[in-house]
This record gives structure tokens, C-alpha cells and sequence, in this order.
């Protein structure tokens, strides 16, 4: 090789490593939201020019995790196996190519993004879409294609960034792999100079049954918003931020039989059949309501941080689950009847520093209530019609983080997990299925 050649072979890795590093040190937070890498100039450019608007990034996270028994069910990863209690595993590992086509001015002009996830598991497309910016006042976009739904904090926070290993059981019910397909409008000011850029709004409709069905099963379509207060600091390094959310929907009756939670003659809590004939193919109703806020104290430790999230509405499922389902529900290839309950839930999360910004101390806790309407002891009466997908559960986890550099972390994490005591066989008592999780997270 001659020596122009070799100088030009150099000259080219050195620009295609610089291109990747430059990713590490600004992460994607938010699943929908655009690299910052993007804008970073260097002195490297001139070489790749054909390449220059191209990132890749992704992650890894390998853990052992050790469940409190045999064939615990689990929100940590998936239930484990019948004979286990305890696994390693990939719970995730995700490559993530973007191409962004700027506008004269630098801002963007158009985003494309392919995201997968291969794991012993399988290979699945997370993130499949385009977004097209308004390019005259720099105010609006559009999103289409497959996209983290617009609803609350935690679902659109990327498992990139995200301190604890997972979201909250009520994330995974209510919002099953956070994505879905669809069309979205979104006011988002590029220049952070103007007025209203504090604030993010996005508004958009959505198939509605995510990544759980390889096409809408019905006509019905999810109307979803959310307006987020971005981060705001203040003079006394407090950072605040916040947003609301809303969510009209929902999905078919597969029969004219639908329940809804009321009281019997006796006084009971129970669940009252509505047979009308009108309700066959009729939507039930799934609305969902949204708001969550966040404070975050900057000091010499490095930072304190308190996020708290509250989620309530009506939710339709099944007698025996409160999931949103991929394909209409059946029972031997029968339409079963739909059920409609009240929920709500919480997320509330304690971040802290010590010692520096290396080691990091983590509390959560979590709720989710799928129906609101029945007290413990009244799951399990005859005649009610009161199953385990009715019971509460709440956690509480407890870690340890620690930054082995900027892409590596380290985490220990400790679930205490805890349903309502029931009439109901088998939720009589507390179920053993705490999960400590240990896990080494890469990101590049």
C-alpha cells in the first residue's frame, strides 16, 4: 500500500472513531427525541463528509438476576421459568442507526430511525420512523411510523439513561413495550431562545395495540397528548421540570357482553353484565390521565433528585388481565367477554449521589391498582366476579449504582415486591417473588 494510501486509511478510521465517540458524550434521553450529537462540529469533517449526517449507537445490559422462587412471575425481565429461580440473561441489546438531513440554518430538516433488539430471545424492531420539521419557523414536526407513544415520563425515558433496571409494572401493563405505530405532531421550538421553548407538545394518533400485534385488529384509534415543562434551573441550582398527559381510546367488544364494576343488593362490590346487543363491536372506553413532575438539586456530591408520577382512568381487559392486548381477545378461537375497570398508580423515585458522581443510591416505589373500585377482602367473594388480574400490588426497589466511566455502569438492584391479601386462592398471602437484579450496562 503506498504511503498516500496508508495516510488516507488513517485519516478515515480516525474520522469514523470520532464519529462514534462524539455519541457517547451527549445520550439520547428521551425515546423520541433527536441526538445531540448531531451538532457537534469538529475538524474531521471534510474527510466523511458523505457520512456526516449518519450516527450509530446502541447498548448492551447482561445481569444475573435470583428471584425468591421457583417460577416467579416477574415485571424484572419476564416471569421465570417454572423449574428457576434464578437466570442470566440479555435483557437488552440494541443497535440504533439515525440519519438527520439539516436545514441551512443547521437545524434539522428531517430525521429517519431504525432502532432493533437481538437478545437469546429473538430480533425485534423497537424504533422504525420519520420525522419531517417545519423548516420556516422552526416551531413544528411530524413523526410517522413506529415511535414511543407521547404519555408521561417514565415510558418515553430511554433504558439508556434510566436508573433503575426497568419500568413499573404499571408502564408494562398499560404501555407494553412503549412503542406503537402512528402519526404524531409535535410543537417543539429548535431555537432555545424563544419564548415558548420551555415547552414541548406532542399530539397524536396510534393504532393502539403497540408492539403486542403485527397489525390494528380493529378501527379504533388512541388519541394520545402530552405538554412536558423542559427542564428549568434555577438560581439556586434546582432544576425543575414536569408535563401532563391524556389518552382517548380504546378497542372492540368481541361480544355483546360487557362488565363493569358496581355494587350488589347486598352491598357488595362486584362486576354488573351489560348485554345490549349494541354493545357487539362497540368501543370500549380506555382513558387515560397523566402528571408527573421533577426536581433535581445540583451540590458537591453531584446531584439529588425526586420524580413522582400519577396515572388514573378506565381501562377494558378481560376477566383474567388488564393488558392491552395484540389481536382481540378469545378463549378456543370464541370472542370472551370484555371487562372494564378503574385504575390508578404511581411511580416515585429518590436519586442521590454520594461520595461523587460515580456512586449513585436509588429508591423507588410503585403502585398499580387495576381496579379501584374494590377493597382487598371483597376479591374472592362468590358471585362477584373478582379475579387476580383485580389485585393490587405495589413495589419497592432499592439500588446501588455505580459509573465505572461515562458508558459503563454497574447496577445492584433489590425488588420487594407485594400484592393485597385476598380471598382469592393463591393471593391469600404475599407471594414470593422479590427480584434482585445484577446487571453490567455498556453504551457506546
Amino acid at each position: 500500500m503506498s504511503r498516500a494510501n496508508q495516510l488516507l486509511s488513517k485519516s478515515f478510521f480516525a474520522c469514523f472513531f470520532s464519529l462514534f465517540l462524539s455519541v457517547t458524550a451527549f445520550p439520547q434521553r428521551y425515546l423520541a427525541d433527536i441526538d445531540s450529537s448531531f451538532f457537534i462540529k469538529d475538524t474531521v469533517r471534510p474527510l466523511i463528509k458523505r457520512f456526516e449526517n449518519i450516527r450509530i449507537s446502541g447498548y448492551i445490559q447482561p445481569q444475573f438476576q435470583k428471584a425468591q422462587s421457583d417460577g416467579a412471575p416477574s415485571y424484572s425481565g419476564g416471569n421465570f421459568s417454572q423449574y428457576s429461580s434464578s437466570r442470566f440473561m440479555l435483557r437488552r441489546a440494541r443497535v440504533k442507526i439515525d440519519y438527520i438531513l439539516p436545514s441551512k440554518l443547521k437545524y434539522p430538516k428531517a430525521l429517519f430511525s431504525f432502532q432493533i433488539d437481538a437478545t437469546e430471545r429473538g430480533v425485534i424492531v423497537r424504533d422504525m420512523f420519520l420525522k419531517l420539521f417545519e423548516t420556516k419557523s422552526n416551531l413544528f414536526s411530524l413523526t410517522a411510523g413506529l415511535f414511543a407513544r407521547p404519555f408521561g415520563y417514565e415510558v418515553n425515558l430511554s433504558s439508556t439513561v434510566r436508573e433503575t433496571p426497568e419500568r413499573g409494572r404499571m408502564s408494562q401493563i398499560l404501555m407494553p413495550s412503549e412503542r406503537d405505530i402512528g402519526v404524531m405532531v409535535s410543537h417543539e421550538p429548535q431555537e432555545s431562545k424563544r419564548d415558548r421553548s420551555r415547552f414541548k407538545l406532542d399530539i397524536g394518533f396510534f393504532n393502539g395495540q403497540g408492539l403486542s400485534g403485527t397489525t390494528d385488529f380493529d378501527s379504533h384509534k388512541d388519541l394520545i397528548g402530552r405538554i412536558f415543562f423542559r427542564p428549568y434551573f434555577s438560581k439556586s441550582n434546582i432544576e425543575f421540570s414536569g408535563g401532563l398527559s391524556y389518552l382517548r381510546g380504546g378497542w372492540k367488544n368481541g361480544t355483546k357482553y360487557v362488565y363493569e364494576s358496581g355494587t350488589a343488593s347486598n352491598g357488595d362490590k362486584i362486576f354488573i353484565i351489560d348485554s345490549a346487543v349494541s354493545n357487539l363491536g362497540k368501543s370500549s372506553p380506555r382513558h387515560y390521565y397523566g402528571a408527573d413532575a421533577q426536581v433535581k438539586l445540583k451540590h458537591g456530591w453531584g446531584e439529588t433528585e425526586w420524580r413522582a408520577e400519577y396515572w388514573f382512568g378506565t381501562q377494558p381487559g378481560t376477566s383474567g388481565s388488564t393488558s392491552n392486548p395484540g389481536t382481540l381477545p378469545t378463549s378456543n378461537g370464541i370472542p370472551v367477554p370484555t371487562y372494564v375497570r378503574h385504575y390508578d398508580g404511581v411511580f416515585l423515585l429518590f436519586l442521590q449521589n454520594i461520595i461523587n458522581a460515580k456512586h449513585q443510591l436509588m429508591v423507588k416505589y410503585d403502585w398499580y391498582d387495576p381496579n379501584i373500585k374494590v377493597a382487598k377482602m371483597e376479591l374472592g367473594k362468590a358471585g362477584t366476579n373478582l379475579t387476580p388480574a383485580d389485585v393490587k400490588f405495589t413495589t419497592l426497589g432499592i439500588g446501588y449504582a455505580f459509573h465505572i466511566n461515562s458508558q459503563t455502569k454497574i447496577i445492584l438492584y433489590y425488588d420487594l415486591v407485594k400484592n393485597e391479601s385476598t380471598q382469592l386462592a393463591g393471593f391469600t398471602t404475599d407471594l414470593k417473588d422479590n427480584i434482585l437484579t445484577c446487571r453490567i450496562q455498556f453504551r457506546f
